[in-house]
């Protein structure tokens, strides 16, 4: 579920039922003044106020209930939508890329062509999972990096360091590989030489933090990197819209991103 009964909801639900209970003490009141006091009159009153009460506040459960429902379904459908825009045009240029190299070096090609499938296969089926093991997201990551060192005719200082105290924790499918795809795309691509990216991922007591950094030849023209990052955002919105805090910073062609995420 991504959207519960919230602390407002429950404010005014609390509002309607004590403005009923004085609804029916002035009934009450007013008819007995007006008619005197007559047998059973008010246990009546108490007992039709009581019916009435009951069906008022189903009513307002089934509303409520409703309204939360399809905010469910409108959050999924749009984070399905999020999901499949991860990436797409890295999976087109790696192809291109095989194209020329089958002929160069089969071998090579062939090792390229299995990580492929497999980081393909993560993303249309793991993708696809409202949650997976964090140590599968790792290996997503490791693969996207193995393949960008088998692409690239330069020498790239990569350091990829992860501590996970706890296996068992689990997290969204595709969530990190943004910001890597970003060190990749907008600093290691246009940088002729002494490129590189650090990764430091830690994660125990129910927390991850992932922190990246990279530099970036600033002389370049500057790409546009926010659709990406909006992306990134509104799927931590929907997911883990209080547990999560994401930074990122630009200084002296170092650009940095931390993303922690709590409470999993």
């Amino acid at each position: 579920m991504f959207f519960k009964i919230s602390d407002k909801k429950k404010i005014i639900i609390k509002r309607i039922y004590k403005i009923a209970l004085i609804l029916v003490g002035l009934i009450i009141v007013i008819f007995n003044d007006t008619f005197g006091e007559l047998e059973g009159f008010v246990e009546f009153i108490a007992f039709y106020s009581m019916i009435v009460f009951i069906t008022i506040s189903h009513w307002l459960f089934k509303q409520i209930r409703s309204i939360i429902r399809l905010k469910n379904e409108k959050a999924k459908t749009e984070l399905m939508h999020l999901k499949s825009q991860v990436n797409p045009h890295f999976f087109f240029n790696m192809l291109n890329n095989l194209y020329g190299l089958v002929d160069r070096d089969s071998k090579k090609a062939q090792k390229l062509i299995l990580k492929l499938s497999d980081m393909m296969r993560y993303s249309i089926y793991d993708g696809e999972k409202d949650t997976v093991l964090l140590s599968q997201e790792i290996t997503y990551l490791e693969n996207y990096i193995e393949l960008h060192k088998m692409r690239y005719h330069k020498i790239i200082d990569i350091v990829f360091n992860h501590n996970i105290k706890d296996d068992s924790i689990e997290i969204m499918p595709l969530l990190y590989i943004i910001l890597l795809e970003n060190a990749f795309k907008h600093g290691v691509e246009n940088l002729r030489e002494n490129a590189y990216v650090y990764i430091n991922m830690t994660a125990e007591n129910d927390q991850i933090n992932f922190e990246i950094e990279n530099n970036f030849d600033s002389t370049q023209e500057k790409q546009e990197t926010g659709i990406g990052l909006k992306n990134l955002k509104r799927r931590l919105e929907l997911v883990y819209p209080k547990n999560h805090t994401l930074t990122v910073s630009e200084l002296d062609n170092v650009y940095s991103a931390t993303l922690n995420i709590k409470n999993l």
